[in-house]
Order: C-alpha cells, then structure tokens, then sequence
C-alpha cells in the first residue's frame, strides 16, 4: 500500500503544482488513498520531496530525480527567489535561506557536480558548504550573488 501511494504521490506532483501538504492530501484522496497529515508528511520525508518555485512564482513539490534539464531550470529559479545571502569563512560558505527552501538550493548545488565543492549540509534555512579552498569558496560566492543580484 505505501509503495502505490508513493506512486501516487509522484504521479500527482509530476502532472500538478501541488503547493500544500492539505492540496496533497485532497489530491491523494480523490485518487482513492484516506491519509493523514502526518502520513503525507512521512511520505514526503521519505520521498525527499524538494519544495521550489515555480513560473509563476508559487512554490511546489518536486522528486529529486525530475529530468535533469528541468532541474537545472528549476532550481536556477530556487535559487533567484530563495537566496537571501551568501558569507564566506576560509573554505566554508553560508548560504542563508527563505525557511523551506534551503534543500531545493542544495540540491541545485550538488547537480552541477563542481570539482571545487566538497559537500554541503542544508536545513530549513541555511546551508553549509565545503569548498577545496579559499579561492573556490570566494569564486562560488561570487556565482551565487551575481544570480541572487540579477
């Protein structure tokens, strides 16, 4: 039952912008599936669901294993309207959120598979990244300011 209803839950993010856990819930619903908040919240845990915005400036639910191009685009524009700033300390870089959005520019993050970035941590709404070195960091902050700065 659970794997159908993750099923579900993918088919319905793919096909709509689903923007609420409650728009999940009445989605799943009507699909045939009576689930709890709580249950959904699971299943977005579990899934690892990314919350990003939209075209229209709305955010939604993605699976991080959308198409890769559709990601990149995606997650360009997680980054445009979720970025608040970016702090660099030696090798390390703090990249300050939105609440929520940290793990969609994270995800961003680890899709452009930088040689010069080591790894990042994200939470809520903060993310700590490991450049190789100074300079790396310094350069990567600068990428990032001059997307949040367009």
């Amino acid at each position: 039952m659970k794997t159908k209803r993750h099923n579900a839950i993918l088919d319905i993010i793919h096909r709509e912008a689903i923007e609420t856990q409650e728009e999940l819930i009445n989605k799943l619903y009507e699909a045939g599936y009576a689930v709890t908040q709580a249950t959904v919240s699971r299943d977005i845990r579990e899934l690892k669901l990314l919350k990003v915005m939209n075209d229209g400036g709305r955010y939604k639910y993605i699976a991080p294993g959308a198409p890769a191009a559709d990601n990149r685009n995606i997650y360009s524009k997680a980054i445009d309207g979720s970025v608040k700033s970016v702090e660099v300390s030696l090798n390390n870089i703090v990249i300050k959120t939105y609440p929520g959005m940290a793990n969609a520019v994270a995800a961003h993050i680890d899709s452009l598979h930088d040689r010069d970035i080591l790894g990042c941590v994200a939470g809520d709404d903060c993310i700590i990244m490991v450049a190789r070195d100074e300079r790396s960091a310094d350069n990567f902050r600068i990428r990032i300011q001059s997307i949040i700065n367009s």
